[in-house]
């Protein structure tokens, strides 16, 4: 309504001065709109609009952390910068399921542009949490068996990833050039989480026809790992640790225990042999991490998560510890030494 003034006729010098002050916000504002990037309906001209990441893991260790490093540091290279083009909101589980749950919903609450969950539990959870916003998992062994997607080459849904997946021959052949006589295996690991089980499944089927029994040692809690170990002593030739988030989370503890009981520690995560293992032949997670930040990429730029196929790694690094060897009771073939591409003292 026009103003009036106190005689109850129209003030229409105000209302002109009412005016042109609304027009001056609308132009300000018109003018502001074009400062920040957004389409300009005249012109056409489109711009590089705020993007935002959410970041999940179960649980902080070495392997998954250089997981994360590197999607955000793929990020960078593409133009998308923290702060500037992009927010990235990042939360750890802290090896509690109904954490990783609680953090899901927020993040479908929060609804942003893509979000990255590592690890298998985290994954789930935010798969079971959302339909439709984009979710792209890192460091899941085997995607179709945790039901994250139904194939491998392009999930028609709103998942895709990135698996960690290993060949298991090149394993074998490590442990059996570590200790030739070979015949029981250990196997420390979390019977709730779904990598680990099917690793202990296709353990069994490989290693049982070249007559190598696998003694399998449940522990539920991180805190439950160098009992679970500890139970192994005398029984086996050697421990085989997989990517089991418990299990890579206690590794110092495990390692005591191997020290102890000179039972030497073969893993399949390199970044494990730094903490105690003898040798290990794995997935570089930090370039994992990068392949999981070019599908954000992808995605960010328009693409449908569903039509992007599963990266799976095709090269493995051999990492070796003459130290840890020693101190567990075996020495390392030189030929083993010698592969190695890097030999931790």
């Amino acid at each position: 309504m026009l103003s009036q003034n106190r005689f109850g006729r129209f003030n229409f010098g105000k209302a002109l001065l009412l005016g042109g002050v609304c027009t001056a916000i609308l132009t300000g504002c018109n003018q502001s709109a074009q400062d920040d990037g957004t389409t300009d309906a005249a012109t056409g001209d489109a711009a590089t609009a705020m993007k935002a990441v959410a970041i999940t893991a179960i649980v902080e260790h070495p392997a998954l952390d250089d997981v994360r490093k590197g999607v955000i540091d793929e990020l960078n290279e593409a133009g998308f910068t923290d702060g500037e083009n992009l927010t990235v909101n990042f939360q750890s589980a802290q090896g509690n399921t109904a954490t990783a749950g609680q953090i899901a919903k927020q993040f479908v609450a929060d609804a942003p542009d893509v979000i990255v969950a590592i690890a298998t539990p985290s994954a789930q959870s935010v798969a079971a949490s959302t339909s439709s916003i984009p979710l792209v998992f890192s460091a899941v062994t085997d995607p179709v068996a945790a039901k994250l997607v139904p194939k491998l080459d392009g999930s028609g849904t709103n998942v895709t990833g990135a698996s960690d997946a290993l060949p298991y021959e090149p394993q074998i052949d490590l442990m059996r050039q570590i200790i030739p006589s070979l015949k029981n295996v250990g196997y420390v690991y979390s019977p709730g989480e779904v990598n680990s089980t099917i690793i202990l499944k296709n353990l069994k089927e490989k290693l049982t026809p070249l007559g190598v029994n696998v003694l399998e040692a449940p522990a539920q809690r991180s805190n439950d790992i160098a009992m679970a170990a500890r139970s192994l002593e005398g029984k086996v030739d050697m421990i085989y640790t997989s990517t089991d988030n418990n299990v890579v989370s206690a590794y110092e503890s495990l390692y005591q225990i191997a020290k102890q009981s000179k039972i030497p520690l073969i893993a399949s995560d390199t970044s494990s042999v730094e903490r105690g293992a003898v040798a290990a032949l794995g997935v570089n997670y930090y370039e994992l991490g990068r392949e999981t930040g070019k599908i954000v990429v992808r995605i960010l730029n328009g693409e449908e998560a569903g039509a992007i196929p599963v990266y799976t790694p095709q090269a493995l690094d051999l990492y070796v510890s003459p130290k840890h060897a020693k101190e567990e009771g075996i020495t390392l073939p030189q030929a083993v030494i010698d592969n190695a591409k890097e030999v931790i003292e």
